[in-house]
């Protein structure tokens, strides 16, 4: 009998942790925050002396605690990828379960970074599994890893395989035939498990009504070559801005900095965490072409060592959303001893999250950066979520006998609803829209 419990990330973008019980055994993916809730309450994305109660009232965390008598048998956490909305809940509820962490090198590194940083310690183990990799949770389920593309490396499709039938957790992906790190999915994989029919797809619906394939990361490379090796930046100072997780945009941002013979500067905890996890698992070797400033003192130090000869640099620097904190919202704000002029370049390598806290906050930032004179440059970028395409291909692959919509608020779930439809899913059936905190009991046959 297998039965799922949806704890977060059904009744908005974030949050996310699905449990999923067989026969007596739990196993319990993702464990992550609302970054905006997060944000809101802490005023920073970093790891603070909070507790797990206060995070859980204010929506920040999923409510572990209603889990109730399925807390005793969850035998592992299995976070999919890196981001925090995934990860981010490890340091504050791991330690609630007597079970590993099972993820891959790049998660692992980044969840021991997290803990390294904020000086927390959790007794859980960390244990990893490569993508295209299985793994015994028990006797009656095996957990496999399903190599797939998105906005950081080594993300995957967990599969969880039953007697009953199997799992997939699919949950931020898309279908990238051109990544610029990493490899392609294995839609191989995805098309041997479709040969049996999976019973259950849990998917990421963020992008469901959005009718299209969602683009390559190739063109956002080509997006970001274009603007920094095709404007005219002489004599100006040119600062860049995208999510410290997207290692393969960093990669390419690198590459065109080098081709400006410019000298690179990552500025921001967040990026030091992520380029420091993609080192250490062989993904990716910035240190040999870029300075790393972590903390604010050094990034305040650093800035005024370099303004009087600031084009001869190319910062990169968090801010993308307008995060107060952020090294590009305080540059904006005239914080630091570095002084915007006229017609420099500020390069904005991503989209707004669309909540109103990100709207607003990128309303000021851009307000206080157009003040100063500057060129300002916008989503350049593509996602990393799969958009309304790429999950009719998924579904055609894996040919699930239900759906389940995932990661997402009413609105999107409503979209995933749509397109199964389509498909010839029936609504409340085979399609099954869930929301937080609520069981639903899978029939096999």
């Amino acid at each position: 009998m297998i039965e799922i419990w949806t704890i977060g990330g059904y009744n908005e973008v974030g949050k996310n942790c699905t449990a999923i019980k067989v026969n007596g055994d739990v196993v319990l993916f993702d464990l992550g925050i609302h970054l905006e809730k997060y944000i809101d309450y802490t005023e920073n994305e970093d790891m603070y002396d909070v507790s797990a109660k206060q995070l859980i009232q204010v929506g920040a965390i999923p409510d572990v605690e209603k889990l109730k008598d399925w807390k005793k048998k969850v035998r592992a956490i299995v976070p999919t990828h890196a981001h925090l909305d995934h990860v981010g809940a490890i340091p504050f509820l791991a330690p609630k379960f007597d079970a590993p962490i099972l993820c891959t090198p790049f998660t692992a590194a980044v969840i021991k970074s997290i803990l390294k940083d904020d000086r927390i310690s959790i007794p859980n183990k960390i244990l990893t599994l490569n993508t295209n990799s299985r793994y015994w949770i028990s006797d009656d389920v095996e957990l496999e890893f399903i190599n797939m593309t998105h906005s950081t490396p080594q993300t995957v499709m967990a599969a969880l395989h039953t007697k009953d039938g199997s799992i997939l957790y699919a949950n931020d992906f898309k279908f990238d035939n051109f990544p610029t790190l990493g490899k392609k999915p294995n839609y191989k994989r995805l098309e041997e498990l479709g040969k049996n029919g999976v019973l259950a797809l849990i998917v990421d619906s963020i992008y469901a009504s959005l009718d299209r394939k969602t683009p390559s990361e190739s063109v956002a490379r080509s997006m970001l070559k274009d603007v920094m090796l095709n404007v005219n930046s002489k004599g100006k100072a040119v600062i860049i801005t995208t999510f410290s997780s997207h290692l393969a945009r960093l990669k390419s941002i690198i590459e065109f900095g080098k081709m400006l013979n410019r000298k690179i500067i990552l500025l921001g905890r967040s990026l030091a965490k992520y380029v420091r996890a993609g080192e250490d698992v062989g993904i990716i070797d910035f240190s040999s072409d870029v300075e790393i400033v972590k903390y604010g003192k050094q990034v305040k130090k650093k800035l005024k060592q370099i303004s009087k000869d600031k084009e001869k640099y190319l910062l990169v620097c968090t801010g993308h959303q307008g995060e107060p904190n952020s090294v590009l919202t305080r540059i904006a704000n005239k914080e630091y001893d570095f002084k915007l002029g006229y017609e420099d370049i500020i390069i904005f390598s991503s989209t707004i999250i669309p909540t109103q806290v990100n709207k607003a906050n990128r309303e000021v930032l851009e307000n206080n950066l157009k003040q100063t004179g500057v060129r300002i440059f916008k989503d350049i970028h593509q996602s990393g979520h799969a958009s309304r395409e790429d999950l009719r291909d998924l579904i055609n692959m894996v040919k699930p006998k239900y759906i389940i919509p995932a990661h997402g608020d009413a609105k999107m779930a409503a979209g995933m609803v749509d397109l199964a439809t389509k498909m010839g899913y029936k609504p409340g059936k085979s399609v099954i829209v869930m929301q937080n905190y609520k069981k639903l009991r899978l029939k096999s046959s």
